[in-house]
């Protein structure tokens, strides 16, 4: 059975549906290491303020980061030279960025509060045996400084221990090193490139996105829920993590 997934998401004041895309671009950036500094400060805000837990993404303050962060230009541009090199134009100076930390994550997708956006994300911290992984394709990224990943805010994706089948807590013990910092920006998914790039199919259920009132991502033409464990859509036959 082809599982067809479709997000609804607000465009203006009306909801409008579109293909949800298995596109996944990455790529290895050549940026230099956070100083020593601005790491113990985001391990101090992640322990004292976030409350940082097992499975947890939290926002860190970035307008703070940037005063510690001579080389956070840098980055910004090696991120902007990768997008443009991949067919998108340069949006990153026109959209919302943030910084955010997890300590691993469980497998959730994004489409209910940001279904009108792709993610851009650039991983900060050195490789500490995690993989981003998508079950819907069973592509896994081993995330080091640099990884620079676009995707679809609707496909489901967790942080893993490398070599595990799924996210399992005991991987990441409290008194191991577990957390990962990563920028992330909001690629309007509107946008004729980001689309191109890609392959999202627009309109795709109008009638339906008439009726609902929330951004929301739908399997075969029903609403459905994603295992936090497994990255298994309820209902579905979908290939366990490889």
């Amino acid at each position: 059975m082809q599982h067809v997934l479709t997000s609804y998401f607000w465009s203006g004041d009306a909801l409008r549906s579109r293909s949800v895309s298995t596109v996944v671009l990455t790529g290895t950036l050549q940026i230099p290491a956070p100083p020593a500094r601005l790491l113990a400060d985001w391990e101090r805000e992640m322990a004292d303020h976030l409350g940082l837990e097992c499975g947890d993404v939290e926002a860190l303050p970035l307008a703070r980061a940037r005063m510690r962060w001579p080389d956070y230009a840098q980055c910004v541009q090696a991120v902007a030279e990768w997008t443009q090199a991949l067919g998108l134009p340069d949006l990153l100076g026109q959209c919302d960025v943030a910084l955010m930390a997890c300590r691993s994550a469980r497998y959730h997708h994004d489409g209910a509060q940001y279904g009108g956006a792709a993610f851009c994300n650039l991983f900060l911290s050195e490789d500490k045996g995690q993989d981003l992984h998508f079950p819907d394709t069973g592509l896994r990224i081993p995330l080091v400084r640099g990884t620079a990943v676009v995707f679809d805010t609707g496909l489901a994706h967790a942080v893993i221990a490398r070599g595990s089948r799924g996210f399992d807590a005991a991987d990441f013990p409290p008194d191991q090193d577990c957390s990962q910092v990563f920028l992330t920006w909001e690629l309007p998914i509107e946008d004729s490139a980001v689309g191109q790039v890609l392959g999202i199919a627009y309109d795709t259920d109008t009638p339906t996105a008439r009726l609902l009132d929330e951004e929301q991502v739908w399997l075969n033409g029903a609403p459905t829920q994603l295992c936090p464990l497994t990255g298994i859509r309820t209902g579905t036959q979908l290939a366990p993590p490889r």
